[in-house]
């Protein structure tokens, strides 16, 4: 396997700056105490801080559906169906179950426990866009791919390989709704070639693509790639470490999006439309790349300051502190220097072994990530950027190492 790479695999364990996020001890303590955390928790210490990013983890696990989850403008929360104990606690939960906190990536030690899961160690201070192995810059060398998909078309490349290659039978996505042009995005199911290209694109607003795990299972898929942003891309490890996740199970792969936020909905209607007469029916793609790019059918191109859409910024994002996808196999997005190449963060050896073989195989092309150093210093200051708005009044380990020189 030839994976073109001249950044380091992480930093020296011997090295004194590099000292571990959480005591060992406390995980530890954590990992063996018994469970007892429920909905009332999970409401008190994420939905009503806005810890919440409304990733749906804990809709998709809940074993009563009792559950539930508006995705729609101004909502994307979930919120509790039963009425007998108020939308605060939960009959079930007063009866021992406890798989929303289970299931919920920024509950409790949340970051430290996929960490552990996931690469047998947390991460530690300099290592503040998470554990990776290897940097790259890749794009798709299929040009139809290219030309779809966003950037480089890398993520489109990867499903469409990792399906012909029984990685996987299926992918949960976005797609748009109704014919495209309402914009609005919603969770479905990708299993073949058309439908991953039908899903390429970015939106900007936000689809909670674990939604679409129901659906996946009831057409018999049982080996899923996962596409979503970074708390989405939480959600699976997190279930696993705190041995809930039997629900994750079908989910193999996991493909996280760099965010650094999204949009609600309401931004097309109030500010694109009503302020520059941009009529999202007419919108072909979008970007951004410190505006917000916007190209219309009839050709034209347009690009709006990103602070005048901060407005419309999406709750669940204000305190979100992965910019990264720290927890996927493989995180990817377009910043720095090279639009038509995707940055490309290489985290497990499943990502390391499908981005290896994809290389050999002439599937994508690839090059070192140092050779856009613009690109890795981006990351690692919108890396810093989320972390630092996580609340300090949260968990403490999330927000370590920010201001440490790389």
């Amino acid at each position: 396997m030839r994976v073109p790479t001249r950044e380091p695999l992480g930093p020296d364990p011997r090295s004194k700056l590099h000292t571990m996020t959480v005591d060992t001890e406390r995980l530890n303590e954590v990992q063996s105490a018994r469970w007892r955390n429920q909905w009332a928790e999970l409401k008190a210490q994420v939905i009503d801080t806005d810890l919440c990013t409304g990733c749906a983890g804990c809709v998709i696990s809940c074993p009563h559906d009792v559950i539930g989850y508006h995705h729609d403008q101004g909502g994307y929360r979930p919120f509790h169906l039963e009425d007998e104990l108020g939308p605060d606690d939960c009959t079930h939960g007063q009866k021992g179950c406890t798989t929303c906190t289970r299931a919920c990536p920024r509950f409790g030690i949340w970051e430290a426990q996929a960490d552990d899961h996931l690469f047998g160690r947390v991460r530690e201070p300099d290592e503040i866009a998470g554990v990776y192995q290897d940097i790259l810059l890749t794009r798709a060398s299929d040009d139809h791919v290219h030309e779809l998909g966003q950037d480089g078309g890398l993520v489109s490349a990867i499903l469409i390989w990792a399906l012909e290659h029984d990685y996987i039978d299926a992918a949960l996505v976005s797609y748009l709704e109704g014919d495209t042009s309402s914009w609005k995005a919603i969770p479905g199911v990708a299993a073949n070639r058309d439908e991953i290209l039908a899903s390429a694109g970015s939106r900007y607003t936000y689809s909670a693509n674990t939604l679409a795990l129901d659906e996946a299972i009831e057409a018999g898929h049982s080996k899923l790639a996962l596409v979503g942003m970074s708390c989405q891309s939480s959600v699976p490890p997190v279930m696993w470490a705190r041995k809930a996740g039997k629900i994750a199970k079908p989910i193999v792969f996991n493909l996280g999006l760099l965010c650094s936020k999204t949009f609600d909905d309401a931004i097309f209607e109030e500010l694109f439309w009503t302020k520059y007469g941009l009529a999202k029916e007419h919108m072909v793609k979008m970007n951004i790349k410190g505006v917000f790019q916007i190209w219309m059918d009839d050709g034209a191109y347009h690009e709006i300051n990103l602070k005048e859409c901060h407005a419309w910024t999406r709750d669940g994002c204000n305190h979100c502190p992965d910019f990264a996808a720290e927890h996927a196999d493989i995180s990817c997005g377009g910043i720095g220097e090279n639009a038509n190449w995707t940055l490309t963060i290489v985290r497990t050896d499943l990502g390391r072994e499908i981005i290896g073989r994809m290389i050999d195989q002439g599937v994508i092309e690839a090059r070192p990530g140092d050779s856009d150093p613009g690109a890795i210093a981006l990351m690692r200051k919108l890396s810093e950027k989320s972390r630092s708005r996580w609340p300090t009044s949260a968990e403490v380990s999330v927000r370590v190492g920010l201001g440490q020189k790389p």
